[in-house]
């Protein structure tokens, strides 16, 4: 199986440009999903799905994921608002306590969305009630699941985008992760960076932002003392492709848009190909 992923996406930074960065940035991604082969299963989208919750900017969302041929899985991020998503989007779930957070299975494999927006936040959120959902949620079946939000509940060591791991919604989340082994990943955004851990057990597993990424500097940073460092970058428009093998799931980052081709298999290339795949079945 396999499943992409696509974060940050911030549509509506530019929202009077009909030729917005952001949005240019996100067709992107969509056509290079479009054009694989195999295509994939399903795609969840991780929050940041607009720059300020406006109605337009879902709207844009809907019209463009509509066009995938695959099931798209929404979750949200800090810059999204609850109520105007839920207008665009009213077919999905909305749990007991209010969020925007369901369970559903695809092939093998089950998936776990969890609302971390606190609106007016930049950082993440997990209400007790929410925890014991999540804790409830995950008790009911015991198939190797994914966990699904925006927040990493992680310290990165870079400078302005990292949480405080005593903060009390991560060690909620800590908590409940820990009970449940059958949580095999931890799928997440926000950090606009390829980042990937240990988390309790599991793995977590930070995609790279459809938007421009964040410059990576580990100094500390004062927030009375602009230095001048780099904080955006346009590294080219990221997203994840995430291999169930059956046995294991495999990460792959990429990047959207047309590349540079250096090989081909051809026959030039075959030799190259055959020797590998003999070494790999052991005929060499």
């Amino acid at each position: 199986m396999l499943i992409a992923q696509v974060t940050d996406i911030h549509l509506g930074f530019q929202p009077d440009d009909p030729a917005e960065m952001n949005r240019k940035r996100f067709d992107e991604v969509v056509e290079t999903l479009l054009a694989l082969t195999p295509q994939p299963d399903l795609l969840l989208a991780t929050g940041d799905l607009t720059e300020n919750g406006s109605i337009a900017s879902y709207q844009t969302l809907k019209m463009i994921t509509d066009r995938l041929p695959f099931p798209v899985y929404l979750a949200l991020g800090n810059h999204d608002l609850r109520d105007n998503f839920c207008s665009v989007f009213p077919e999905v779930p909305v749990c007991s306590t209010g969020h925007v957070q369901y369970a559903f299975v695809h092939g093998p494999m089950r998936f776990v969305v969890l609302d971390t927006l606190e609106e007016g936040h930049h950082g993440g959120t997990l209400t007790a009630e929410q925890a014991a959902w999540l804790d409830e949620t995950l008790m009911e079946d015991s198939r190797p699941t994914v966990l699904v939000l925006h927040h990493p509940p992680i310290e990165t060591g870079n400078g302005w985008m990292t949480e405080d791991l005593d903060a009390p919604w991560v060690q909620r989340l800590a908590a409940v992760v820990r009970r449940h082994p059958q949580v095999i990943r931890m799928i997440t955004g926000h950090l606009h960076r390829a980042i990937v851990t240990g988390w309790h057990g599991t793995t977590l597993a930070v995609c790279p932002s459809a938007a421009p990424q964040v410059a990576i500097d580990f100094r500390e940073i004062d927030g009375d003392n602009p230095d001048g460092r780099d904080m955006i970058v346009a590294e080219l428009p990221g997203y994840a492709l995430h291999y169930w093998t059956g046995r294991d799931l495999i990460t792959h980052f990429c990047a959207g848009g047309e590349h540079p081709v250096l090989a081909r298999y051809n026959a030039r290339m075959q030799p190259t190909v055959q020797h590998i795949l003999a070494e790999r079945t052991g005929q060499h």
